[in-house]
């Protein structure tokens, strides 16, 4: 039997090296260190028998035995997943363990509803879901699927964009009754204003389709949160103006309809990426079912 075949760490290096030229991004790719990467190719080039790579500058150039070996090693690379795709339909039951960690401004409401599904559907699989203000990260090995809210760098995860939350202001209409409605951005400065820690800056930017960019220099804010479900609260109890997500208004108007209005409605907000984050590769079948179980779940007026 050729050595090679029951190598896939082995093959996988090579392939890394080859699509991004030196050993750091070909190690960040793979989630796995240079030390562990350089050990990879050295344990398939002493099993080949001569060596598939050389240094040139700050690049490792394949030699022509390098060369014609990754024709069949991304052959076999394609092979290997397809087997594993065929061996994981074999199994008829999706079960195990999943966790999942999720911004916390999803522990209430949409997300919790499609977890609860899915584990209803599918009676073999026990789920965890943990809150995290932290963005995620490959370090975590315990977590198969973060849920995250807000831009997300240098991961070291597959990210995938469920979509984008539009903003616009907000206010209980017993506030605009004593304060009156702004007609323009420039008179918010005037008005109580309700903060969300890392959402709101001093600086907010609106949109305007005719009239453009509004930058905003907020007003001192006499109550700042870092919870949006809390945060929409204390905007429903008349404290001020505050920016929401649509979304949440009018699932929130649902159960309790009349505790918003919008303000200066043709001004928007930024949007809010929402985005899932998991292990680059084939995922692992009761994984792969969440993905979808998502993906079909994901509110209508999310733009993408």
């Amino acid at each position: 039997m050729p050595p090679v075949l029951d190598e896939f760490q082995g093959l996988s290096a090579f392939d890394a090296i080859m699509r991004y030229g030196n050993l750091g991004a070909g190690a960040e790719h793979l989630g796995i260190s240079k030390s562990t990467l350089s050990r990879r190719i050295s344990h398939l080039e002493h099993q080949l028998g001569q060596p598939l790579l050389h240094r040139q500058a700050n690049r490792l150039i394949p030699t022509e035995a390098g060369t014609l070996f990754y024709q069949y090693c991304q052959q076999m690379l394609s092979l290997g997943e397809r087997s594993q795709i065929a061996l994981d339909e074999l199994r008829e039951e999706i079960s195990g363990d999943i966790t999942v960690s999720a911004h916390p401004h999803f522990l209430r409401g949409w997300f919790n509803h499609v977890l609860t599904d899915f584990i209803e559907e599918y009676p073999g699989i026990r789920l965890t879901l943990t809150a995290n203000h932290l963005p995620p990260s490959r370090d975590d090995d315990q977590v198969m699927l973060w849920l995250w809210e807000g831009p997300a760098k240098d991961t070291g995860l597959r990210e995938e964009i469920l979509g984008q939350q539009q903003q616009h202001l907000y206010a209980h209409p017993s506030y605009l009754r004593q304060h009156g409605h702004p007609q323009h951005p420039s008179e918010l400065t005037s008005h109580d204003w309700v903060n969300l820690i890392d959402r709101h800056h001093p600086n907010l930017v609106l949109n305007h389709p005719e009239e453009g960019e509004y930058r905003l220099s907020l007003p001192p804010s006499r109550f700042t949160v870092d919870n949006v479900v809390v945060h929409a609260d204390h905007i429903a109890h008349g404290a001020g103006i505050g920016l929401l997500p649509d979304y949440h208004v009018r699932t929130r108007a649902k159960a309790h309809p009349g505790q918003f209005e919008a303000c200066l409605p043709e001004w928007k907000g930024p949007s809010i990426p929402v985005s899932l984050h998991y292990p680059f590769g084939h995922p692992p079948r009761k994984l792969g079912a969440l993905l979808d179980h998502i993906r079909r779940r994901v509110p209508t007026d999310w733009t993408r």
